[in-house]
């Protein structure tokens, strides 16, 4: 529930026209809510505007949410309001490698990532240690071809016993069904090994050392049915030379991948990300 000391965060998207920003900073200041931030954004493109405003004094927080209701019909607007400080339920999967969720659970002890992990999944016992480390409970779930619809059940029933918000997928090495994908639709989060659709597959490093590639990247994006291409949250690069070995491309490249997940993972918890159709609108 919202209180009076809440401060809160509204996100939206709807059509743009005009009087959006006048009619949404009305309905704060009618109630004694102050702005506290405030950013928009109106894609030419696609004709449809995004806004994020964080607020705080809102005397009757129930009564923002009915003015939004009200305001959403009327503009055919999505919306969503949150209180800043509550953390986002969240399920972590990983199979075997640890840089991504060692990294997403030490920001996340330190409370530099609004999240609260509700489990570690994996496919695997090797990260099981990592994860007792942090207190977190570990889920092994194993995955063969034949044993996959099982295990898809089995991911559902945690999902849903959690009552998760956010999967994120860190370094986690299946691929979803269409079923996992639809039931949690811009709320899993995925890191892939390059800018996408680079270097898809086995052995990404190697392929990317034979080509004698001078950027090695990650990229986060939005898991959908369609392997790796998914609106993007975040992307990084890092300069690479001739002379650097697979094992070094490999060691530089679980390092940016740690960096972008971890980005991404907070700007979704802090309700800095929109879907703008096949993309992201990122407020900073």
């Amino acid at each position: 529930m919202l209180t009076m000391s809440d401060e809160l965060i509204l996100k939206l998207s709807c059509p743009d026209r005009s009087g959006i920003v006048r009619a949404v900073s009305g309905a704060i200041t009618e109630l004694g809510g102050n702005i506290v931030e405030s950013q928009q954004f109106g894609d030419t493109s696609s004709g449809n505007f995004h806004m994020r405003v964080e607020t705080e004094h809102i005397a009757d927080p129930e009564g923002f949410r009915h003015r939004m209701q009200t305001l959403g019909g009327a503009l055919e607007m999505n919306w969503e309001i949150n209180r800043k400080d509550r953390k986002i339920r969240t399920v972590i999967m990983a199979s075997k490698e640890a840089h991504c969720l060692s990294d997403l659970l030490y920001h996340t002890k330190e409370g530099k990532i609004p999240i609260e992990v509700s489990a570690v999944v994996s496919n695997h016992e090797i990260l099981r240690p990592l994860a007792d480390f942090y207190g977190i409970p570990f889920i092994y779930i194993p995955v063969t071809k034949e044993t996959k619809p099982e295990a898809e059940a089995a991911l559902l029933e945690v999902i849903k016993h959690a009552d998760a918000e956010l999967v994120v997928l860190a370094r986690y090495m299946q691929v979803l069904s269409d079923r996992v994908c639809e039931a949690m639709a811009g709320r899993i989060i995925n890191i892939h090994h390059s800018f996408l659709p680079s270097f898809k597959g086995a052995r990404p490093y190697a392929q990317a050392h034979a080509r004698g590639v001078k950027l090695i990247g990650a990229t986060a994006h939005y898991v959908t049915p369609d392997l790796d291409e998914g609106p993007i949250i975040e992307q990084d690069v890092v300069r690479v030379k001739h002379s650097d070995s697979v094992e070094e491309l490999m060691s530089q490249g679980e390092d940016v991948e740690r960096r972008v997940l971890t980005r991404a993972v907070r700007w979704h918890a802090e309700h800095r990300v929109l879907l703008n159709g096949s993309s992201t609108v990122v407020f900073d």
